[in-house]
């Protein structure tokens, strides 16, 4: 799939989703980005002259508008290390547009973006424990988890991170590679139905606890994450920091045995498989 394709995709998509995509090239179009930055993660999350200056410098910067009010963006900027790519900062949506299919059009929108300039590859960070952003990094984009660093961004002042340990994983999205064109045409790759299970959720499925699996991980794994991990810290910090531990042993050991993380299976279990395995 070329650039153009590409593109012919992104506004498909965010038709299906009722928004229509723009560059954010003006620096009154970055009024719009701070309302969203304000409404998703609280004011004082980004400061409105380093997105001028990303915006200025080139950085891939593109809005969702819906009667014209900017309801979505997602930002990146280019980076050199382990090779040339995009490195996506930040993608919100509005919560009342949420769920609609808006994050999709607008990462499609960066990927169509990138191909235009010859970038195949994009990188982001992500909470790992945040289930709904697994589901839709590694299985509707095609993305693949290849490390996970603690406390990565250290402390974190905004609504949705204030008071937790920072983990991340950091994703590689290969745009052009024949697994990411499976996933965004909707079909997604087989796995193994016997892989041993790392770490399991037991008890009140809205409040699960850890339990770790002492199984070997040469080929493949599976491990479970909560739900919803930000309502189980909410309600019991104690137990949320449980698993923010826990999973953090977790994932320590499948990065180290030269797993990498290829989808979210149902029942909410993260795969890993041997990247040298990769399609």
């Amino acid at each position: 799939m070329g650039a153009d394709e590409a593109w012919a995709l992104a506004h498909e998509t965010a038709r299906a989703s009722g928004v229509a995509l723009g560059p954010l090239s003006t620096a009154e179009d970055l009024r719009g980005v701070g309302s969203v930055i304000d409404a998703v993660w609280g004011p004082d999350a980004m400061p409105p002259a380093l997105l001028r200056a990303f915006q200025h410098a080139g950085g891939v910067l593109v809005g969702a508008f819906a009667d014209r009010e900017q309801v979505g963006f997602v930002l990146g900027f280019l980076g050199w290390e382990d090779g040339l790519h995009l490195h996506s900062h930040m993608l919100a949506v509005l919560p009342d547009r949420q769920s609609r299919g808006v994050g999709r059009a607008l990462k499609l929108a960066q990927r169509a973006s990138c191909l235009d300039r010859g970038i195949e590859q994009v990188r982001w960070t992500y909470d790992p424990l945040i289930a709904g952003n697994a589901r839709f990094n590694l299985n509707v984009l095609g993305a693949v988890a290849t490390a996970f660093h603690r406390d990565f961004y250290g402390v974190m002042p905004d609504r949705l991170n204030r008071g937790e340990r920072s983990d991340r994983f950091e994703v590689r999205w290969d745009l052009s590679s024949d697994r990411v064109r499976r996933a965004l045409a909707g079909r997604s790759d087989s796995e193994p139905s016997d892989l041993p299970s790392i770490l399991d959720a037991r008890g009140d499925p809205e409040a699960p606890e850890p339990v770790d699996k002492d199984a070997g991980l040469g080929g493949g794994c599976t491990l479970s994450i909560p739900a919803d991990h930000f309502a189980i810290r909410t309600r019991d910090p104690g137990l949320g920091t449980l698993w923010r531990d826990a999973s953090a042993a977790a994932f320590d050991r499948c990065f180290a045995a030269g797993l990498v993380a290829t989808r979210i299976a149902p029942g909410g279990r993260y795969v890993f498989a041997p990247a040298r395995e990769l399609p």
